[in-house]
């Protein structure tokens, strides 16, 4: 199927032609199911994601100004909707529930373990405070440990976008851990590396 015939279906589907619509799906299920499964490493979510997400373009199929851009509109609401669904799982998304709890058997005395425990629950219940993205870009970073290009790729933005990111959220997280315990936005400080490291 040609580009300009895909233009036509989203034309067609757009004026409310379900068929055309059903094409549409039918060209672009195998690669929103890859993305989708890039994203999720899940197959049976990756179904369930690729399945949401053509509900949502068939909803929002109107507002698609131009239609030589479908592919890419999908690219990014799937990409959207698979931030949405990772942000869902809980704090560690893609990570062993006890990452965290790592940190403190990391070597030290036991009131220095227990101090960093502590520190890594305040940690955890300001991380689950933040918004969705502020909390999935400081998880990838610190707990995930990836690399800024990582992040841009996983996120489709540029590294400069992750490095604002990335510094808007440490902001908003030290406001919030503040707002826990005083002394733990300068813990945190030197928590993170070690974060990282883990």
């Amino acid at each position: 199927m040609s580009w300009s015939e895909i233009t036509v279906l989203v034309e067609k589907a757009k004026a409310g032609d379900r068929a055309a619509y059903g094409e549409l799906v039918v060209r672009f299920q195998s690669s929103v199911y890859a993305m989708a499964l890039g994203r999720v490493r899940d197959p049976l979510e990756a179904q369930e994601l690729a399945q949401d997400v053509f509900v949502h373009a068939m909803r929002k199929l109107p507002q698609l100004r131009d239609p030589r851009c479908f592919a890419g509109w999908l690219r990014r609401i799937t990409a959207r909707m698979a931030i949405n669904r990772l942000t869902r799982r809980g704090p560690l998304f893609g990570a062993d529930p006890e990452l965290l709890d790592a940190v403190a058997a990391h070597g030290r005395s036991p009131d220095a373990a227990l101090e960093v425990g502590e520190a890594v629950e305040q940690l955890k219940a300001g991380l689950a405070l933040l918004k969705p993205l502020d909390r999935a870009t400081l998880e990838a970073f610190y707990i995930r440990g990836r690399s800024l290009k990582q992040i841009a790729r996983e996120f489709e933005v540029p590294t400069g976008t992750v490095k604002r990111r990335l510094h808007v959220a440490r902001q908003r997280l030290r406001e919030v851990l503040e707002g826990i315990d005083p002394g733990l936005a300068e813990r945190f400080a030197g928590l993170s590396g070690e974060l990282a490291a883990v």
